[in-house]
């Protein structure tokens, strides 16, 4: 397994020794940024109140939002206006602003606010971004990185709080992550920086807070390399994002009470899709479930499934099962959208059902 630092102090990376201290999924992101912009001047941020006051006389006493979840906090304060950018409430502005300036020679950084935007700009992600690298029969790069939040259960509606990361991962052009832990934050965004092609970079809401072992220095997770984030013999479930922890979650408590064995696959990047690790995992245990949050229909569930179906079906003791959300928007009721979210619960009865248990 390669999910990050266990509970020691310090971990070997090589021949180094590199020390580990508890830090925020937030902080993790904010520490592969400053890493990255110490290291590269090329890189540049930009997105809607990502510095704020800082720096401005007759405001500066507000300080630096750092976006509307405070990722960004303080970055202005060390690498001023000329490379922490303000911008208009304008989507397609600055996204469109974002592809140009990485064509050109910088390696921008936008922050679309919610993905539920993407809408308003996607003409400058799937129809520029996404193709000018082809388009130019590989002379032109466009390494740029577009960060945005996902997920229910902010209590944010509709319009705030959809996945729709299978949306990118459909378009050939585009890197799309979804890291699940602090430590994988902050290694996948560094390496979603150096990339030459575009990367859609998923951020949960709710994981923002969470806390984990994550390295003092840089360091870097291939895309395309899946996570064990736990062992089992009877159940492969692959579960993305936030999803994980509701994976693991079942897994504690089937382990407990039945004796069932789950191997949790986080697959971290959906395009490119590591198929090799989920293939391998399924030929072991014979039962496949998914848990994605995005909606079912042309989802990544249905794709993981499909996947296995003609690949490993041979393995397969059992029909393979999905916990998605279901296939409507977002509710604002409280009552509602935690039922709109996939739960341990129905992630122990799709189980069941693929063991026949049920």
């Amino acid at each position: 397994m390669s999910g990050g630092p266990g509970g020691e102090d310090e971990r070997e990376e090589g021949e180094m020794v590199v020390a580990t201290r508890v830090i925020s999924y937030r902080e993790a992101l904010n520490e592969a940024i400053r890493l990255e912009m110490r290291r590269d001047p090329t890189v540049v941020i930009m997105g809607e109140d990502i510095a704020g006051g800082a720096g401005i006389g007759h405001i500066e006493s507000v300080g630096a939002w750092g976006g509307v979840l405070g990722v960004t906090k303080s970055l202005v304060s060390e690498f001023g206006r000329q490379r922490v950018l303000d911008t208009p409430i304008s989507e397609a502005g600055f996204i469109g602003a974002a592809v140009g300036a990485a064509v050109t020679g910088l390696r921008p950084i936008a922050e679309l606010m919610f993905v539920d935007f993407f809408g308003v700009c996607m003409d400058q992600i799937f129809n520029q971004g996404a193709k000018l690298r082809y388009m130019f029969g590989g002379k032109a790069k466009v390494p740029m990185v577009i960060r945005t939040m996902i997920g229910a259960g902010f209590r944010a509606a509709g319009q705030h709080s959809g996945c729709h990361y299978s949306v990118f991962t459909h378009m050939p052009g585009l890197k799309t992550v979804v890291p699940s832990t602090p430590y994988d934050a902050k290694g996948l965004l560094i390496s979603a920086i150096r990339d030459d092609d575009p990367v859609i970079f998923f951020e949960h809401m709710l994981l923002y807070d969470m806390e984990g072992e994550v390295p003092e220095g840089e360091y870097t997770i291939p895309l395309g390399q899946a996570d064990i984030k736990r062992a089992g013999r009877d159940v492969t479930v692959v579960a993305i994002g936030r999803m994980v922890h509701i994976a693991l979650e079942a897994a504690e408590r089937l382990a407990a009470g039945d004796g069932v064995s789950l191997e949790v696959v986080d697959p971290r990047t959906l395009s490119p899709l590591d198929e090799e690790t989920i293939i391998n995992s399924v030929k072991k245990t014979h039962h496949l479930v998914v848990v994605d949050e995005d909606n079912p229909r042309c989802s990544l569930a249905t794709d993981i499934v499909a996947l296995v179906t003609t690949r490993a079906i041979e393995y397969l003791d059992g029909p393979p099962q999905m916990v998605t959300a279901p296939h409507t928007v977002v509710p604002f009721s409280p009552v509602l959208e935690d039922l709109y979210i996939p739960s341990p619960d129905k992630v122990i009865q799709a189980v069941n059902a693929a063991l026949g248990r049920q």
